[in-house]
């Protein structure tokens, strides 16, 4: 369970932060949706050329906005997850920061990602296809709900 401090100014920062942590995992998640399950599909109705056409049309505009929902999700995850693990009991860790430490590997995992890509331009030499990163979101988003069993 979050336990917050006694402070209301420190409970609206995190609801602000955890707002912002919730729509730019929106973004993100929700482009690795539509690439995933639609982008990719458009290959067997449209001509190679207009494919290439079409899909560099929409890049364009997801290269300006997603890697960096990418970088902001990780960021207020990181900002979060130092107030709500809590102290490691005598008996090891609960469920829920085991949860919690499993799924702050993988988006730290793409954070790391999308920083090389988008900042310092190092493409990556695996999983160079979206396809990873959606299979780590649904893994995220199924800890996310198995957290607080």
């Amino acid at each position: 369970m979050i336990k917050f401090q006694k402070n209301k100014g420190f409970t609206i920062l995190f609801i602000i932060i955890h707002t912002i942590h919730l729509f730019s995992v929106f973004i993100y998640g929700g482009f690795l949706f539509v690439d995933i399950l639609f982008l990719s599909k458009m290959r067997q109705t449209l001509s190679e050329d207009e494919y290439t056409k079409a899909r560099e049309a929409i890049m364009m505009h997801v290269r300006k906005v997603v890697p960096y929902s990418l970088m902001v999700a990780v960021a207020s995850g990181l900002y979060m997850i130092t107030h709500v693990f809590g102290e490691i009991g005598p008996d090891g860790m609960s469920t829920f920061q085991i949860l919690l430490s499993i799924k702050a590997f993988f988006a730290s995992w793409l954070g790391i990602r999308g920083i090389n890509q988008k900042l310092f331009k190092i493409n990556p030499w695996l999983f160079k296809s979206h396809f990873f990163p959606f299979s780590l979101v649904v893994l995220i988003i199924l800890l996310s709900q198995f957290m607080y069993i």
